[in-house]
Formats: C-alpha cells, structure tokens, sequence
C-alpha cells in the first residue's frame, strides 16, 4: 500500500469526517493534462543521484536508498501544477547545463565533490533568489529538488527507521524522554 492508498483508507474510515476530506480522496490525482508520463527511468536515476549528493549515505543510508527519485517523479507529476511542472522539468536540464559549463561534463559524470560544490552554489543561488521572489514569481528549481528530497527521504521507512528514531502510533504518551545531545529526532507513523 503506498501513502495515497493509506490516506485515502483513512479518510474513508472516518466516514470522511476529516476535515478537507474530499481533499484527501481528490487531491493528488494527477488531472488530465499531468497523466501524461513525465519522467523516465533515466529522470529517475538522475534525480536519485542529486538526492544523494543533497543527502549522501553516512553511517544511515542516504536518498538514493529511499529511492526519492521516484518519489519525486510521482509528485512532481501528481501534485505539481503544470507551471511548476515546466519549472522543475527546465531545471533539471538547467542543473545539467551549470555541472557542463563549471567542469565540462554532465552532473552524472561529475565527482561527488564537483556534485557537491554544484549543488551547493545552487542553493546559495536559491536562497538569494527567494529573499527578493515576488509572490506571483515561479518557484526556484533547486528549492523544489531539495524540498522533495527531504520529504522524500525522511517520509519513507528508510528515513523514518534509519534516520530517524521510529516510534509506532498509537502508543503510549510519555511526557518526560531522556534526551540526550546528539540524538536522533522522532519519526511518528
């Protein structure tokens, strides 16, 4: 069952008592001008591989075994309006450009070092772009990639096990958890 499956269960569970629940049963399902395939294997793989350079394996697994490129594909196609669609499809190919003009080859072939100075200089670049972005404005691409990564990630049984410290729900309330510095934070299901 994926997460859709598993929201819309909910909500009819409830007897759609939840509030916005025609939300739930309606509101990612892809219209009929986003059915069209947007993403192939090779998008995929490609986004996995700036998932993982945003959030590398360390001593817990990083994007790519959460496969967020697949998430992303999903909603990006999904959930992303046809606007957003054109901007984050334009970046990727924009990604590509900046990781050929600034080392001569495709961020595919770059090193984890040049993928990590590229995507850092795209984040600068993001974040400077959304200090001055006018409301009206499109969204920055890079903005777009990491925020998916992160949901993805940490929204999956890899981030949500491995990253983070899992406690199933319901359970019990416990008001006083021992902290200690350098712990994991939370992850509820």
């Amino acid at each position: 069952m994926n997460r859709r499956e598993a929201i819309e269960r909910v909500a009819l569970l409830m007897g759609g008592t939840v509030i916005g629940a025609e939300f739930f049963l309606s509101g990612c399902k892809p219209t009929e001008k986003q059915t069209e395939d947007l993403f192939d294997a090779e998008h995929v793989a490609y986004m996995n591989e700036i998932g993982e350079t945003i959030l590398p394996e360390t001593s817990t697994p990083g994007a790519k075994a959460a496969n967020v490129g697949q998430f992303m594909a999903v909603m990006v196609r999904d959930c992303y309006t046809p606007d957003d669609q054109k901007v984050f499809n334009k970046g990727l190919s924009q990604l590509n450009d900046a990781s050929d003009k600034k080392f001569g080859k495709k961020f595919m072939e770059a090193d984890a070092k040049q993928r990590t100075a590229l995507l850092n200089e795209l984040d600068k670049e993001q974040r400077e772009y959304n200090k001055t972005k006018k409301p009206e404005a499109p969204n920055h691409y890079f903005r777009m990639l990491k925020e998916l990564t992160l949901l993805g990630y940490f929204t999956s049984e890899v981030g949500a096990t491995k990253a983070l410290r899992y406690l199933e729900i319901p359970g019990h309330y416990d008001g006083n958890v021992p902290y200690k510095k350098g712990d994991r934070a939370w992850a509820l299901s």
